[in-house]
């Protein structure tokens, strides 16, 4: 409906780094965790539980292309690629909202705080747009992709709240003397 455009695939398809940029951001910020406290438990669990989605989150990737479910609309270099879901959306909406969450949990500024949030959606949406009138896949696995990532997020957010739940209810059962 849109026919293809290359120009905007090849710009997209750039900007894909960003998300793995953020994704060595909390990397490295997880290992300089570790290195100062020198104990793994002592990371924040949220920066653990961010690394073990992240790996969650490339699985997922990896499952979608050794299994294709779909291919694109048309041929990339003479080839025929796995389309379903689009990787590209996928990374890019299952990282970018960790950068906002943790922008809000760690960023005590709260103009920064709304440049970070301003930036993930403007980001996001020109992503998942950009993708999708490329031409490059069929409108199918840009939705399966908000789909996928929306759940996996919501998992990652779970998580992060439930351990910070059993936290702090280990810390009143303490002070209460409860065993």
């Amino acid at each position: 409906m849109t026919g293809v455009h290359m120009s905007l695939y090849t710009i997209t398809d750039w900007l894909g780094l960003v998300p793995i940029i953020v994704c060595l951001c909390f990397g490295t910020l997880g290992f300089v965790q570790l290195v100062k406290r020198r104990s793994l438990l002592k990371v924040d669990v949220d920066i653990l539980l961010l690394g073990a989605y992240y790996v969650l989150v490339i699985l997922g990737y990896l499952l979608f292309e050794m299994i294709p479910i779909n291919y694109r609309p048309i041929l990339i270099d003479g080839n025929l690629e796995a389309s379903y879901p689009s990787s590209t959306t996928l990374l890019v909406l299952s990282v970018m909202p960790t950068l906002k969450y943790q922008a809000d949990r760690r960023v005590g500024n709260p103009m920064l705080r709304k440049a970070i949030t301003v930036f993930v959606i403007v980001f996001s949406l020109y992503m998942v747009i950009g993708r999708l009138i490329s031409g490059v896949h069929w409108a199918t696995d840009i939705i399966g992709s908000i789909f996928l990532s929306s759940g996996l997020y919501m998992i990652y957010r779970f998580m992060v709240t439930y351990t910070g739940y059993r936290k702090t209810n280990l810390k009143l059962e303490a002070s209460n003397g409860v065993q």
